[in-house]
Order: structure tokens, then C-alpha cells, then sequence
């Protein structure tokens, strides 16, 4: 009798710790917290888990998202491979991401990614014509030669024409949006309500997707 009390007791004493764990497990739910991707989308290193951020240089909610995903880009472990993605459904979408390519070919994306959201998003510069784009290029010491090669270089048109393909590969609706691994989208919305809480999914999504590059590794 005082064994079977005692392993009873124990059971009540364990319960609150099963709970918790069993809940923070599933904490987040599809189609709930994140919608789970029709067909998965390939990542650029299937060795490691892809976060990407999807956004447009115009969206304010991206802007002062930027602040947060700028603080898991530099503190993400190392077996994340961050990426960005710029969203495009109009014309004026379609130039800011050539903007974005355009940087990333001049290797000038670390110095021009912030100028061009204060551009739009502080100064009322819509940046949309190449001769508004290039002077602010050239203020960031890029020449007027090698902005015009670059902006309507064939690659370039290319990576934005491949990406505006992709766009329903990752039903990409609104901006800001991220997407773990080419298989889950966060948005903000009814059930995740803050930048904060969509930072929170992409985590506990990371980690669920660690473990299964993890276990495929056995």
C-alpha cells in the first residue's frame, strides 16, 4: 500500500513536466500557426535548414520587421542557411527586385539592402525608374557604368524572372512572409499576431527540421 502511494505521488509529481513538454511540442500546428506547402520548394543547401525571409522593399511591415530578421540573421545557428527573397505581384514589385539582384551582383547587398528600404520607407523615395535606382547606387560608390550593365544584365533578368515563378511555388500572398526549410509558410495573421510570435514558429520550425536532417544523417 505505501509503495503503490508512493509511485502515485511520484505520477502527480511528473504530470505538470509531461504536460509542459507534450505542450511545448505542440505549441505551434499546421494550419494554425504556419500552412505546410503543397510540394516542397528546393533549398539552396539541403545540408543545412533554409530560413527565408520574403519581402518588399515598399512594405512598411517589412521595414520594421527588418530590425528582428537582421537579429536572427546574425545570431542564427550554424546549421541555418538564411536567405531572402523579394516578393513580387506588380510592376513596381518587379523593379524593387531587380534592385535586389542587381545589389547582390555587385556584391554591394550588405551596403545598399538598408538605403534602399530608408529610401522608400523614410525619404518618399519610390525608386521606381532606373535613374532614381542608379543615383542611389552611385551615392553608395557604385558607378553609373557598372550600375547600368548590371540592372539590365541578362542574369539579372533571369533571377527575376525565376523568382516571380517561384512566388506560387511558395504561395506567397502578402509580405512580410518567412518560409523553414521550402516547406513551411509563417505569416502574421489571426493566430500568430506579431513579427515577434512569427520569429517564435520559424524557431520552433528549425529545429523540428534539425531534427529531421538529423535523423536522415544516421
Amino acid at each position: 500500500m505505501i509503495k503503490r502511494s508512493l509511485q502515485t505521488l511520484l505520477l502527480l509529481a511528473l504530470l505538470p513536466l509531461a504536460l509542459s513538454s507534450y505542450g511545448q511540442i505542440d505549441r505551434f500546428l499546421p494550419d494554425t500557426h504556419y500552412t505546410v506547402l503543397d510540394n516542397p520548394v528546393n533549398t539552396n543547401d539541403p545540408s543545412k535548414v533554409e530560413v527565408l525571409e520574403v519581402f518588399w522593399y515598399g512594405c512598411s511591415h517589412c521595414f520594421r520587421f527588418e530590425p528582428l530578421v537582421n537579429d536572427y540573421e546574425a545570431n542564427a545557428p550554424e546549421y541555418v542557411d538564411f536567405q531572402r527573397f523579394p516578393a513580387m505581384w506588380n510592376a513596381l514589385m518587379k523593379i524593387h527586385a531587380q534592385v535586389y539582384y542587381t545589389a547582390e551582383a555587385l556584391d554591394a547587398l550588405h551596403e545598399l539592402h538598408e538605403p534602399v528600404f530608408n529610401a522608400i520607407n523614410l525619404e518618399g523615395n519610390r525608386l521606381a525608374n532606373e535613374r532614381q535606382i542608379g543615383a542611389l547606387f552611385a551615392e553608395h560608390g557604385i558607378s553609373e557604368e557598372d550600375f547600368e550593365s548590371t540592372f539590365n544584365s541578362f542574369s539579372v533578368r533571369t533571377k527575376v524572372n525565376q523568382a516571380e515563378r517561384r512566388m506560387q511555388d511558395y504561395q506567397i500572398r502578402s509580405t512580410p512572409n518567412m518560409v523553414v526549410n521550402g516547406k513551411y509558410l509563417i505569416t502574421t495573421g489571426e493566430n500568430v499576431r506579431t513579427q515577434q510570435e512569427m520569429m517564435e514558429v520559424v524557431k520552433f520550425l528549425v529545429e523540428k527540421e534539425r531534427s529531421t536532417l538529423a535523423a536522415s544523417g544516421d
